[in-house]
């Protein structure tokens, strides 16, 4: 089987690429994603493969039917949404979008998640079980489309019994994969807050009740308060001031705005509370008002262990045992947590650097990009775990 999966692999490369390619140089960000949508099904149109479309508005899921069908079904996902960064590449197909760019790699993941539908289409005789490939939009930006398309039925007719996902990785090179069993991915909560004194005259101190003195308190007091956590991963970072006074002026407000990272979700609960407790004792020493808002983003992502074993096993027999990494645990998140906490899953990274094409640079930044060889990859390997989990 794994002979015939690299065969097709090699027979599809150069369309999937096309199609990544495509798809990079067309970018849209989240929640409007109608045009990449529309290009994706296209795409199973012209391969004969049918689809349901418009879950969480842009979303689409792919059934397919092996041997005995209702004896398992897995899931396969894809994200297809970009960001709003302006691409600095010098390539073909770089962003026509301005300001938008595929820097996560989403481009990769949903042409490699067709390139797997389009191998085990023509493998159906040779396979057990129902897949479904899940197309999802708006991974980057809360609330997240995977929660959405679970809130539509994504994981029933037929239930979901585990699900894969895999995710490019610029810090490995292009022909290995990582997995990390358990904990893998951290929750994501935004901080927004408010501290609202009295502005005034700089030289008149009697006169004001300066937020800024707040805000310095708060921003050290939940620095120094997480600081003591260090046995259990967890970050709380200040990313953003906003004052709007001046040398000789305090201002009215003062805008804060950060995050709030953990791996357990029982902690991430009691961080809450934590925060709000220490904001609520300094706006009453300043006295002054303090609106602390917590919006809350994805969970913790967790890879179920029996799960993750399996598909390390598979990965070494498709890859080599040395091309296959274990990875530690990451304080970023991705939304498709929410999936890994409905039913059994393992989200791992394919490796996509390349540092004598100079392919090194980071996610989420200008010059991203992938060595294309890591489709084949992305593609086969998926395919491979997907009949045999």
């Amino acid at each position: 089987m794994i002979e015939k999966i690299k065969q097709l692999v090699e027979a599809s490369y150069d369309e999937i690429v096309e199609i990544r390619r495509y798809i990079h140089k067309n970018p849209e960000l989240s929640f409007n994603e109608h045009k990449t949508s529309s290009y994706i099904k296209s795409i199973l149109i012209s391969w004969g493969i049918s689809f349901t479309e418009d879950i969480a508005d842009t979303g689409i899921v792919v059934l397919l039917e092996g041997n005995n069908p209702s004896s398992k079904t897995l899931a396969l996902r894809a994200d297809f949404d970009a960001l709003p960064i302006t691409e600095e590449n010098d390539i073909d197909y770089c962003s026509v979008n301005k300001g938008v760019m595929h820097a996560c790699g989403h481009d990769a993941h949903t042409a490699s998640l067709l390139g797997v539908v389009k191998i085990l289409n023509s493998l159906k005789q040779e396979w057990e079980g129902s897949l479904k490939f899940i197309f999802q939009p708006a991974e980057e930006m809360l609330p997240g489309g995977a929660q959405q398309m679970i809130k539509e039925g994504v994981l029933e007719n037929p239930k979901v019994e585990k699900m894969l996902g895999q995710h490019v990785f610029p810090d490995l090179e292009v022909g290995k994969v990582g997995f990390c069993t358990g904990k893998y991915m951290a929750s994501t909560d935004e901080l927004h807050i408010t501290i609202k004194g009295k502005g005034g005259h700089a030289a008149l101190p009697d006169k004001y009740n300066s937020p800024l003195l707040a805000a310095a308190k708060l921003i050290t007091q939940l620095d120094i308060s997480f600081e003591k956590e260090k046995d259990r991963p967890s970050v709380l970072a200040i990313g953003f001031i906003e004052g709007l006074g001046s040398t000789n002026v305090i201002p009215e407000q003062v805008n804060l705005k950060g995050t709030l990272r953990a791996m357990d979700e029982s902690f991430r609960a009691l961080a809450h509370d934590k925060i709000l407790a220490i904001s609520n004792a300094i706006a009453k020493a300043y006295k002054l008002e303090i609106d602390f808002d917590i919006r809350k983003g994805y969970p913790c992502l967790v890879n179920d262990e029996s799960l993750t074993k399996k598909s390390i096993a598979f990965a070494k027999h498709y890859l080599g045992e040395g091309n296959v990494i274990d990875l530690p645990i990451r304080m970023t998140a991705e939304d498709f947590s929410y999936y890994s906490h409905e039913v059994p899953s393992t989200f791992y990274r394919l490796g996509t650097a390349n540092k004598s094409k100079g392919i090194t640079h980071g996610l989420h930044t200008s010059r991203f990009n992938i060595d294309e060889q890591s489709l084949k990859i992305g593609m086969g390997l998926m395919a491979y775990l997907a009949i045999n989990n």
